[in-house]
């Protein structure tokens, strides 16, 4: 298992590639936790925190597809590079105005979360061209789904010792540039730079004319909701339990079963088409939900949690191949931006819903809405069958020239090419 992910890192510019990546996300990642630090250490309240925080991810939240469509019309150095240093300037005018400028405050945001650079779906975008063969791109999608589980535990860590080291200013000047450092390091790589989406048909909608992707986003937008509600659910559930770290473990476990899942799931090939095998993958997850509200012992509660995480990572693994399937040529990028976005809007939704539940039921009822996410995710991929079935094929051998066109990674793969 190990020496199948060494072999994919040893690929030329593949561990530059998602380590930049990965960096230049950090910023985005730490964004929430970054920017309430600040305006509570400035004196500002939690609710003006929480609003500056609401803006920078709805601006994020639209910025992200656009920006995905930039990238697969110019090429990704002349989107993603601007975007990310805009994106830092807007983080540096918070600093600079403070939360006392209420307006230029929310301008800031708003810039920053706009101009975040589309790099996961960039990344995705990449993987077929530069490893070239369909079980390496599978693996890497598995892979790219653990290491964002890594740096979601490590990125509050580093605004910690930031604002430990200087002050929480500091810590958002800091990670913003860090940031626009992996951007760098991803965008004058020979891969991105010679990266080009294959043709596309000129077309208002984008990738959301496939009825695939239609299918995906919907479903995935429930998935992030099951997922957002388990976060308030779990500080509900430490209430009822002690307090404490109880939260942390719940959280914990969640995150190490998706990092087991993620390796396990990347580590071999599976039979079967990827969109059958993503309906099965939604299902166990739905399943792995399920229990949680049955709130037992912290023990239990637990192994529950380790056991509800194991599917998340190989979903959305799973998912990133079928996308790759289904996006109209021309729009990968912007077809992963849509589902990244869909799948953040739905975690603020179900974190939302989740705390009006744990209001009135208490943990229970904020486990129960992840339950019923992950069911509505499963009956959107059933009761939509015929629009995410096996893309259509070529019937006609199109030749050498043609694999590279589609990444060289199997029929019906929409992927860019490396000019």
């Amino acid at each position: 298992m190990a020496a199948g992910y060494a072999e994919l890192l040893r690929t030329r510019y593949a561990l530059r590639l998602l380590t930049g990546t990965l960096v230049g996300r950090l910023p985005n990642a730490t964004a929430a936790l970054a920017v309430v630090l600040f305006v509570r250490a400035e004196g500002g309240g939690y609710a003006l925190a929480g609003a500056l925080t609401a803006v920078y991810a709805v601006c994020n939240a639209v910025g992200q597809p656009l920006l995905g469509r930039a990238v697969d019309v110019h090429g990704q150095p002349r989107v993603m590079l601007p975007a990310s240093v805009l994106s830092a300037l807007g983080m540096a005018l918070l600093v600079v105005v403070g939360p006392e400028g209420r307006w230029p405050a929310f301008a800031a945001m708003a810039i920053a979360g706009f101009f975040t650079p589309p790099l996961e779906g960039g990344l995705r975008a990449l993987w077929p061209g530069v490893l070239r063969r369909p079980e390496r791109v599978h693996a890497a999608y598995a892979l790219d789904a653990v290491a964002q589980e890594v740096m979601f535990a490590v990125g509050p860590l580093l605004v910690t010792l930031c604002v430990a080291a200087w002050s929480e200013g500091a810590a958002l000047l800091v990670i913003n540039g860090i940031g626009v450092l992996g951007a760098l390091s991803v965008v004058v790589s020979e891969p991105s730079r010679r990266w080009r989406s294959g043709p596309r048909e000129a077309h208002w909608l984008g990738a959301l004319r496939s009825a695939g992707m239609l299918v995906l986003i919907g479903a995935f937008f429930f998935v992030g909701l099951a997922l957002g509600s388990i976060a308030v659910a779990a500080v509900a559930y430490a209430d009822e339990h002690g307090g404490g770290m109880v939260s942390s473990c719940l959280l914990s476990a969640l995150g190490v079963g998706a990092l087991v899942g993620g390796v396990v799931y990347g580590a071999r090939e599976w039979p079967g088409s990827p969109e059958g095998r993503l309906r099965l993958l939604v299902g166990l997850l739905a399943l792995g939900y399920l229990p949680l509200a049955l709130v037992p012992g912290v023990a239990v509660m637990t192994v529950l949690a380790g056991v509800a995480g194991v599917f998340l990572a190989p979903a959305l693994a799973c998912a990133f191949v079928v996308v790759d399937r289904h996006a109209p040529k021309g729009t990968v990028t912007e077809a992963f931006s849509w589902l990244v976005t869909t799948f953040g809007v739905g975690s603020a939704v179900g974190t939302s819903v989740a705390g009006a539940m744990v209001e009135r039921g208490g943990a229970a009822a904020g486990f129960a809405v992840a339950g019923a996410g992950g069911l509505v995710a499963l009956s959107v991929f059933l009761s939509t069958k015929r629009f995410l079935g096996e893309p259509v094929r070529p019937t006609v051998d199109a030749g050498p020239a043609e694999n590279d066109r589609n990444g060289a990674v199997e029929p019906g793969f929409r992927a860019g090419h490396q000019a």
